[in-house]
């Protein structure tokens, strides 16, 4: 009887795991016009939507009543394709969830008679003279439940490995409509690069509104024209024929944490850990001391955490912090100290954040080796360093979340130049390429005939199932990945084109362009409009918007939105790191795929929505 009775309580059985706490967001209805008479709709299923939640869909136009023009059903995705429509007439769409007899509206869009016939959204920029729209991030800066953006403008930059002064890194944020919010300079005691510039843009203190946090120094301006520090400060070498010109050597650095909607300072402390003896990093430049990457990761299974990191060819430094009450405190450091520390050396250019031992909490996956919720290291695989990372549930048939990444070896140095491996116990599965340094590789379900994903690499022919099995020719790109078109199977991602698997171009966005060189990634891919499929974000060529190209392509698939999936949601948070890979969810999506679950996370919604009051100034 007793047993009885602590069953039904439930005190044998394991607890649940804390909710996440997450943005609120809205449907997200969008639409663009294909042609004169066409236009293609779709919306978010959020995390808060029954897996059966029902929705009806109505037009109208001025001349006209509302009509209905679609029930959608459990059994249908959430978008739709409006083939009637009369030319250049305005027409407005009302969408409506459905409980039982009642109907709540959702979301009213309304479409201009002169709506253009394009496959992108076109967001007006105001960018500064000599830069160029760079990588980028989105998160709720005004609590409307839309999301805005945050762009890295770029100027002359540096790599660390080189000397030289570069152009001072500036951030905006817009809203969709093109509406400038605020302009920050990191000053010129901040170098532009890839591996200096590391920020981050979330909701760290649980109101609703996302922050904007990065590393800052003397001269830094706020977005209300605030100087931070010492404004005449100068750290820079200076010296034209010293072996460290443009380099930034000494001074104070900063950790901030800015207003997201005005782009004020809110909280400064110094950056930990300090550069101290640059020598201790790995050499004299600070090309191994300045090297840094950053994400958001929710090790206390509930709140999110900020993460920022210093080194990872030599000595590697992690910290864990937390904002509340306008204030940065330090949850914990890991610092490999040494050189020969097992866990130095092991970082990659970018890092990932998932919960890979499926306790609750996230584990900072830092390249080659795995860093758990406590700030211990959970494992080191001694790999080695890498370009390319990518994690998530590659293979559906075996528990958990794999890892699969690339490995440089230069000289003396020796091993796999790819390998996957299990991602709560570091276990080797497959190893590919032994002692060649590899540059590129991608991990994927990209074939509608295959359930789980493939792996592949530049110095392979060959792409690999799971199992190490060779299944043919590798794909051409070993770039980007995209949910594009209507299965669950990912699309390939390549400078301003989307290929599928063995049956070629998709889809080429004419009159853009990628950024950061060779690597030709976009400013941004993500699922931040729609249903569940990625928009791909790329700059005009002119560099004067950004367009946003989403698929019109019918599906019949329903996925909740992918930002409602913490491992994919954090993934976007840390796109804009160094060298950036396409974003994972923290389950299997592609052939063979199961019942859709809903996501277990708390969303937060501001108290208000914020307006601009004033007029905010043409930069």
């Amino acid at each position: 009887m007793l047993l009885c009775l602590l069953l039904c309580f439930g005190l044998f059985h394991k607890p649940l795991k804390a909710q996440r706490q997450m943005e609120w967001i809205n449907r997200g209805l969008n639409a663009l016009k294909s042609n004169e008479h066409t236009a293609f709709l779709s919306w978010r299923l959020v995390a808060t939507d029954k897996p059966s939640a029902a929705f009806r869909l109505y037009r109208s136009y001025a001349d006209r009543k509302r009509e209905l023009l679609a029930n959608i059903t459990a059994q249908k995705g959430t978008n739709y394709l409006d083939s009637g429509l009369k030319p250049q007439h305005e027409v407005t769409y009302h969408l409506y969830s459905v409980d039982g007899r009642q109907e709540h509206l959702e979301a009213e869009l309304r479409l201009k008679a002169d709506f253009p016939v394009q496959p992108y959204l076109e967001i007006p920029l105001q960018t500064p003279k000599g830069y160029t729209p760079g990588d980028m991030s989105v998160a709720d800066l005004d609590g409307d439940g839309s999301y805005e953006l945050i762009v890295h403008q770029t100027g002359k930059g540096h790599d660390n490995s080189h000397s030289g002064l570069t152009d001072e890194p500036i951030f905006q944020a817009y809203r969709l409509d093109g509406t400038l919010l605020w302009e920050i300079s990191l000053g010129k005691n901040i170098r532009e690069g890839a591996h200096y510039t590391q920020f981050m843009v979330y909701d760290l203190d649980g109101d609703g509104l996302a922050e904007f946090v990065c590393k800052t120094a003397d001269g830094t301006v706020d977005g209300q024209g605030t100087i931070l520090g010492d404004p005449k400060a100068d750290w820079r070498d200076t010296l034209a024929t010293s072996n460290t010109f443009g380099r930034i050597l000494q001074g104070p650095e900063f950790l901030t944490v800015f207003d997201g909607f005005t782009g004020k300072m809110r909280c400064t402390v110094p950056y930990v850990p300090e550069r101290g003896d640059v020598m201790s990093w790995g050499d004299q430049k600070a090309n191994r001391a300045d090297r840094f990457l950053a994400g958001i990761a929710y090790v206390d299974g509930t709140h999110p955490s900020l993460i920022m990191t210093r080194g990872y060819y030599d000595r590697t430094a992690l910290v864990a912090w937390d904002f509340k009450d306008n204030t940065l405190s330090q949850r914990w450091i890991f610092d490999t100290q040494q050189k020969d520390h097992p866990y130095s050396g092991q970082g990659y250019h970018s890092l990932a954040i998932a919960d890979v031992d499926q306790d609750g909490k996230d584990e900072i996956i830092f390249g080659a080796m795995v860093i758990d919720d406590n700030g211990k290291g959970l494992y080191s695989t001694g790999l080695g360093h890498g370009d390319a990372l990518h994690v998530g549930d590659l293979d559906p048939d075996r528990p958990g979340l794999e890892i699969f990444g690339i490995h440089e070896h230069k000289g003396a140095s020796r091993g796999p130049g790819a390998s996957l491996r299990d991602a709560k116990t570091g276990e080797i599965l497959f190893t590919g390429s032994i002692d060649q340094d590899v540059t590129r590789g991608v991990a994927e379900a990209i074939d509608p005939k295959h359930r789980g994903a493939y792996m592949w690499w530049l110095t392979s022919p060959m792409a690999y199932t799971m199992q190490g099995k060779a299944v043919g020719e590798r794909p051409r790109s070993v770039n980007f990945l995209i949910w594009w078109d209507d299965d669950l199977s990912r699309e390939l991602l390549d400078d301003n084109r989307i290929e599928k698997y063995q049956q070629g171009l998709l889809f080429e966005a004419s009159g853009a362009a990628s950024i950061n060189g060779t690597k030709r990634t976009p400013n941004l891919s993500a699922d931040i409009l729609g249903d569940w499929r990625e928009e791909l974000i790329l700059r005009a060529e002119d560099n004067q918007s950004l367009r946003i190209y989403c698929s019109c392509i019918p599906t019949d698939y329903r996925l909740y939105t992918l930002m409602h999936d913490p491992t994919y949601r954090l993934s976007v948070a840390w796109q804009n790191v160094a060298y950036n890979q396409p974003p994972h969810a923290g389950y299997y999506i592609g052939p063979g795929m199961p019942a859709i679950r809903q996501p277990h996370v708390k969303l937060l919604r501001a108290k208000q929505v914020l307006s601009i009051s004033g007029k905010i100034p043409s930069k």
